[in-house]
């Protein structure tokens, strides 16, 4: 079905920045010390979100023994606030059409600071997973508007710089996430994983009420209800059959099938009404782009080597190697040292040079960080063994991300970009959650694998047995089995990810080739 002149602009279109847009759209384009404010309340604002995607979880197990909550409970805190971010991201540029993109925004702020002192002063676990859930229908909003507003803050020729500012943030902030949450609790106590959003959060929305400008007048665009239906029903479902899945043994449990056949119906359906919506609440239109079903797809990827070792690699150096939950987060903090230093670079030539090259490189250093890590993991390995796997990952990081954002972004007329950016989230958290639930699945069974195969060369006399320093009991022996198995488990998933990085590179020349003489037009395929 064709698009509507007003819901996509033609193909090749690219309105300047700069100058005012057409349909009563306006340049939001700062400089001087306007422009540093706007970028400081833009990036305390995303900061909030991607810290909050991995400082939790280093608290959970605190979190859990405070409110007398179950696993299962526990897990809800991170389930409920995950899944309410998926069900939203999609939405995203639909309200900010409704609300206006600058109140949209202060009303994420507002709303998710708030829903963080909430979850600080929560005295039990039902509050909390019910505060968290508010806090992700906020939040959902805070990273992809942050990346609009600040593409549009710099002219055109700068969107690499514009990109590589809200990469430190996208990025900077899951690496920060597990150490400052690890201090936090070794040193304080779980509440402060929420409480220390506060005074971000009020900075970061006083300092935009003052200085951000919207770039278009709101209007009133009326309510998709079938498709709202359809999404929550659809992506919800879908969100907790892989948070629930390995659990509850995915498909033999009642509830795991219901979930993922309301989630093909919901989906499918979703899909389908969009795309003859007069009015749609997801415009599923702006895939007619090339660079955003490209950069749709490029995103899980990344989404799912990144998520996935940071939620790994926490696991096993604390359950197998004894690690503390600071020394933990130091770790993760090897692979923002490099993006750290790497991104402000990537951001000045990324412009001069094919983004394509900077994702085939970014893809090779995520698979031989990981690749580096499964042949270094023994039961003796310590801090350092790990420090260079992840300083690898951390230039394969810097690599991908800013010069993904700024090709999707320039790859589509300057209307699409907020539809493009909640596309390019939405997969990054996707890919995730994909990712995070196909290698728990990994873990579980190759542990049971190796476990076998490790037991079954233990029977009386084999060489394995004779070269222990004393017999040991069953007991013993089977703890020793066990251990040696779940490395090797973990090991696997470090190659599983450098296999799927190492086809990546392979995948990026999905996206279109940059024309001469800056970003792209939009290019329909």
């Amino acid at each position: 079905m064709a698009a509507r002149a007003d819901s996509l602009p033609r193909p090749g279109v690219r309105p300047f920045a700069g100058s005012a847009q057409a349909g009563g759209d306006q340049s939001v384009v700062e400089t001087g010390a306007r422009r540093l404010l706007v970028v400081v309340g833009v990036m305390l604002a995303a900061l909030l979100q991607t810290l909050d995607s991995t400082i939790t979880n280093v608290a959970l197990p605190n979190i859990q023994g405070n409110l007398g909550a179950s696993v299962d409970e526990g897990t809800w805190v991170i389930n409920g606030y995950t899944i309410a971010v998926v069900i939203v991201i999609p939405m995203i540029p639909w309200l900010q059409m409704t609300l206006g993109r600058k109140r949209y925004f202060l009303l994420c702020i507002a709303g998710f600071t708030a829903a963080s002192f909430a979850c600080g002063i929560s005295t039990s676990i039902d509050e909390l997973i019910a505060f968290r859930v508010i806090q992700g229908i906020f939040g959902a909003g805070l990273l992809a508007t942050s990346q609009t507003i600040l593409r549009d803050t710099f002219p055109p020729e700068q969107l690499g710089i514009s990109q590589g500012i809200f990469a430190l943030g996208a990025i900077m902030g899951p690496a920060l996430g597990p150490p400052l949450g690890g201090i936090l609790v070794d040193n304080a106590n779980w509440n402060w994983v929420f409480d220390i959003n506060v005074v971000p959060g009020v900075a970061s929305f006083l300092i935009l009420l003052a200085c951000l400008r919207d770039p278009t007048t709101p209007r009133q665009v009326p309510l998709d209800v079938p498709g709202l239906v359809l999404l929550v029903a659809g992506i919800g479902s879908f969100q907790y059959v892989l948070s629930e899945g390995e659990r509850w043994d995915w498909f033999s449990d009642t509830n795991n099938c219901i979930a993922a056949v309301v989630a093909f119906i919901g989906i499918g359906g979703l899909i389908w009404w969009e795309l003859r919506a007069k009015q749609p609440l997801v415009d599923l239109r702006a895939f007619r782009y090339r660079a955003v079903w490209a950069g749709f797809i490029l995103a899980m990827l990344i989404g799912g080597a990144i998520f996935g070792s940071t939620y790994t690699l926490p696991q096993f150096v604390q359950g197998s190697l004894s690690f503390t939950a600071t020394l933990s987060g130091l770790l993760i903090l090897m692979r923002a040292i490099p993006i750290g230093l790497a991104t402000p670079f990537i951001a000045r030539v990324v412009g001069r040079v094919d983004a394509r090259i900077f994702m085939a490189f970014g893809f090779f250093f995520m698979a031989l960080g990981n690749y580096t890590q499964a042949t270094l993991t023994t039961i003796n390995s310590d801090f350092q063994t790990f420090v260079l796997p992840l300083m690898l990952t951390g230039v394969g990081a810097a690599l991908l991300f800013v010069p993904l954002t700024t090709a999707v972004l320039g790859g589509v007329p300057q209307q699409v970009g907020a539809k493009a950016s909640a596309y390019v989230n939405l997969g990054t958290q996707l890919g995730g959650s994909i990712t995070i639930a196909a290698l728990s699945t990994l873990v579980d069974r190759r542990g049971a694998f190796h476990l076998a195969v490790l037991a079954g060369n233990l029977v009386p006399g084999s060489a394995s047995v004779s070269r222990l320093p004393s017999t040991p009991n069953p007991g013993q022996l089977f703890g020793i089995v066990h251990e040696q198995a779940t490395i090797l488990a973990y090991a696997d998933v470090s190659l599983a990810i450098a296999a799927a990085t190492f086809i990546a590179i392979f995948l990026v020349m999905l996206m279109p080739k940059p024309k001469k003489g800056g970003a792209a037009g939009g290019v329909e395929m």
